[in-house]
């Protein structure tokens, strides 16, 4: 039985708007999807490793042979066109080790047993760039600058000993990461190098290395909230 031709025409009309109604959605999902990401905010917990690479023999002269420990602390971004971004961000890092004797920079580093404690707070901006800005997985790397506090504090008998300096130094940052998602929760990973210029090297182990910068690299997992 042949189909009448004002059923094939009422056919291929409605074939017509369907097409037209779904590259119309496509094309309004493609459109909010990338504007989204333009005037996103962000905000991240993180937590990961500092080492103070810069300074890699005097920390395991104080720190027994490792050179840093774990860092915490968070940042908050703003995405101003799809792919270029600001922030602000800050890490913690304490650790405690002990005061050590050195008599020459080849001689091994005798323990004390005076506990000593160092305590390192960079607060920096930051300006980034963002790979693929449409995509789940987004890579990104940023250039920040700031002011990091440094500080020793010594137990010796019970008692406080002032044996190191307190300073706030300016201090560049260099960052590299991923973040992976689209929802309001996301996941990421960032490495970050450090240097803090001419905060140490003015007495103690420091001096007799010759280590004048208190940074490092560190690694630092990542908890995202876009609201």
């Amino acid at each position: 039985m042949r189909p009448r031709p004002e059923n094939a025409l009422r056919r291929n009309a409605d074939m017509r708007r369907a097409t037209v109604l779904l590259l119309a959605t496509g094309l309004a999902f493609v459109g909010g999807a990338r504007g989204a990401a333009a005037g996103e905010f962000g905000v991240s917990l993180e937590g990961g490793y500092f080492g103070m690479t810069n300074a890699s023999k005097s920390a395991k002269a104080i720190f027994d042979g490792t050179s840093g420990g774990f860092t915490g602390g968070g940042s908050i971004r703003y995405v101003l066109a799809r792919s270029f971004f600001l922030g602000v961000g800050g890490h913690y890092f304490k650790r405690t080790g002990e005061r050590v004797f050195l008599a020459d920079a080849t001689s091994t580093p005798f323990r004390l047993g005076h506990p000593l404690t160092i305590r390192e707070v960079p607060v920096y901006g930051m300006v980034g760039w963002r790979f693929f800005p449409d995509s789940a997985f987004v890579p990104y790397v940023a250039l920040g600058a700031g002011q990091t506090s440094y500080s020793e504090k010594s137990i010796v008998g019970g008692i406080e000993d002032p044996v190191g300096q307190r300073v706030s130094k300016f201090s560049g940052h260099f960052m590299a990461g991923v973040e992976w998602g689209r929802g309001i929760v996301r996941l990421g990973a960032e490495f970050m190098y450090t240097t803090v210029p001419d905060t140490i090297g003015v007495d103690g182990v420091s001096k007799i290395y010759g280590e004048k910068d208190a940074g490092g690299m560190s690694v630092v997992g990542k908890i995202v909230l876009v609201p």
